[in-house]
C-alpha cells in the first residue's frame, strides 16, 4: 500500500508521490525563538518526525529543513521586557527549544537555518519579485507585496481577499492595496537593521521561510508543514511570495492541530501554557512524546493532567511487554514492521489506528510467552518494537537509555531494598506484608514477576 496523505491546498487525501523518486524535501516552520516553548509548540516538531521516520522506514532518503525564526516583533519585544540584547534572547531560547526537542527525542534537522543569516537570500527574493512586477516599494523604505497582481491568493485558506482586513503591518495609506503585506520593513530608531537598496530595514515574517525554503530545498519541493494556526497569513502568504516570484514552491501542505485546554488552543496571552520542563517532572520525556504523539495529527489534543498519565500508564505496559520478552528471549527483538502498522501509517499517519494495532500485538505476544511459544513472542516483540521506533518511543534508542540510565540506578537500589523486605517477610510466613510490599512496588508503575530465579522487575 503506498503512502497516502492529506493536501490542505486540495483538502483531501491523496497518494503521495515525491518530485524526485526516492527522495523527499521537507519544510517545517520552526520556532519563533521569544521565550521557552510549551507542549502546544512541540507537538508540530513529534508529529513531523513521526512522517520523517515513517519516511524513512519505508526507504525515501529525506531532507527535513526546520527554520529558526530569530528576528521578529515578539522577539524585540521581549528583549526589552527581559533587559538584554534582541540576539541574545533568541540565542536563550532557541538553546532552550533544541533541548526540548533532544529531550523529546526529536531528530534533528538536517539543516536548521537562522532568519538572520539569510538576508541576502531574503533580499534577492525581493528584487526578483520588485523586478516581476509582483512588489513595490514605498518612500520611507517599506517593501510590499501587491496582492491583486497574483494570478490566485488565498486558495490554501479559502477566503476572499475583499473579505480581508488590512493587513496589519505597515502604513495602509502608503499601500497599493489595504491587504498588501510587509516583505521589508524600513529601520526604526532601535530596532536591528540591515542595508538594502531600498534603505536600511529588517525581514517581513513570511519573506524569511520563503527564502530559506528555496536555499535548501529549491524552488519546488515535496512537502511544507507547519501548525494549523500559520495557514494564515504565513503560508498563505509564502505561497503568494514565491508563486509571484515564479516558483512552484511546495507541492503538499500537511497542518498540524493544537493542543487545547479547556477547549481552547494553548498560548502564552491565554495564561494556559505548560512548559515542557514542568511536565517532565511529571512523567519521562518518552512518556509524554507519546501523549504528543498520540492524537492524529490533524486532531485537536486536549490536555489535561489525567490524560497525560493515564497515556503514561498505556505506555508502561508495552514497554514493560518489551522488556519481558527481551528477558524471555535472551536479547534485544529485531525491529520489524507489521502490515496493519504499515496500513495505518499509510493511511495519512493515522497514528491511533496504529497505537490498536500495537495493543494487539502486546496482547499476541503476551499469550505467546504464556504459552511458551518464544518464536511466536519474538515475531510480535520485533513488531513491537519497529512500532515503537517509528514512533520515537523504541526505549532502547540511546536518547532515552541515556535519559534514564541514572533515574534506573536510584529506583533499582531501592527497589532491591523493598525485595529484600519482602522476601524476608515471606519467609516469616507474612504473606500480608509481603503482599502489601508487592502492592507499593506496582503502584510505582514497577511490574514485578516472581521466577524461579527470583523476583524480576521492569518498568
Amino acid at each position: 500500500m503506498s503512502l497516502n496523505l492529506y493536501n490542505t491546498l486540495t483538502r483531501e487525501v491523496s497518494p503521495f508521490t515525491s518530485i524526485t523518486p526516492g527522495k523527499v524535501g521537507i519544510y517545517l516552520c520552526g520556532a519563533t525563538v521569544q521565550a521557552p516553548p510549551h507542549i502546544g509548540h512541540i507537538r508540530s516538531g513529534i508529529n513531523f518526525d513521526i512522517l520523517r521516520r515513517w519516511l524513512l522506514s519505508s526507504g525515501y532518503e529525506v531532507t527535513f529543513i526546520r527554520n529558526v525564526t530569530d528576528i521578529d516583533d515578539k522577539i524585540l519585544h521581549n528583549a526589552i521586557h527581559e533587559e538584554m540584547p534582541w540576539w541574545a534572547l533568541a540565542q536563550k531560547y532557541e538553546r532552550v527549544f533544541s533541548a526540548a526537542y533532544a529531550q523529546l527525542n526529536v531528530m534533528p534537522p538536517t539543516y536548521e537555518p537562522r532568519a538572520t543569516g539569510h538576508i541576502t537570500q531574503m533580499v534577492q527574493l525581493i528584487s526578483h519579485l520588485i523586478d516581476r512586477g509582483k512588489a513595490y516599494a514605498v518612500s520611507n523604505g517599506d517593501v510590499y507585496l501587491d496582492v491583486r497582481s497574483l494570478d490566485s491568493y488565498l486558495a490554501l485558506s479559502g477566503q476572499k481577499l475583499d473579505d480581508l482586513q488590512s493587513a496589519a503591518d505597515g502604513e495602509a495609506s502608503v499601500k497599493k492595496n489595504p491587504q498588501d503585506f510587509a516583505l521589508w520593513k524600513s529601520a526604526k530608531p532601535g530596532e536591528p537593521s540591515w542595508p538594502t537598496p531600498w534603505g536600511d530595514g529588517r525581514p517581513g515574517w513570511h519573506i524569511e521561510c520563503s527564502a530559506m525554503a528555496q536555499a535548501y530545498l529549491g524552488e519546488e519541493f515535496d512537502i511544507h508543514a507547519g501548525g494549523l494556526d500559520l495557514i494564515f497569513p504565513h503560508h498563505e502568504n509564502e505561497i503568494a511570495q514565491s508563486n509571484g516570484a515564479g516558483y512552484p514552491f511546495a507541492q503538499r501542505w500537511l497542518h498540524n492541530a493544537w493542543v487545547t485546554t479547556a477547549g481552547e488552543k494553548m498560548s502564552k496571552s491565554l495564561g494556559n501554557t505548560l512548559r515542557i520542563h514542568e511536565l517532565l517532572k511529571r512523567v519521562r520525556g518518552i512518556e509524554l512524546r507519546w501523549y504528543l504523539g498520540s492524537a492524529h495529527y490533524r486532531s485537536m489534543l486536549e490536555y489535561s493532567p489525567d490524560a497525560l498519565d493515564e497515556s503514561a500508564v498505556n505506555f508502561r505496559r508495552v514497554e514493560s511487554f518489551l522488556k519481558r520478552a527481551a528477558s524471555s528471549l535472551g536479547k534485544l527483538p529485531e525491529l520489524a514492521i507489521a502490515d496493519e502498522f504499515a496500513a495505518a501509517m499509510n493511511d495519512d499517519l493515522a497514528v491511533p489506528a496504529a497505537l490498536a494495532v500495537i495493543s494487539e500485538l502486546v496482547r499476541d505476544g503476551n499469550n505467546a510467552s504464556t504459552a511458551k511459544d518464544s518464536a511466536t513472542l519474538a515475531i510480535k516483540a520485533a513488531q513491537v518494537r519497529g512500532a515503537l521506533s517509528v514512533l520515537g518511543c523504541d526505549p532502547w534508542d540511546s536518547t532515552w537509555i541515556n535519559s534514564d540510565a541514572g533515574l534506573d540506578e536510584v529506583i533499582s537500589g531501592l527497589v532491591t531494598t523493598l525485595l529484600a523486605e519482602r522476601e524476608e517477610a515471606r519467609a516469616r510466613k507474612a504473606f500480608a506484608s509481603a503482599d502489601r510490599i508487592r502492592d507499593r512496588i506496582t503502584e510505582l508503575g514497577l511490574t514485578l514477576e516472581d521466577t524461579p530465579d527470583g523476583p524480576r522487575w521492569s518498568r
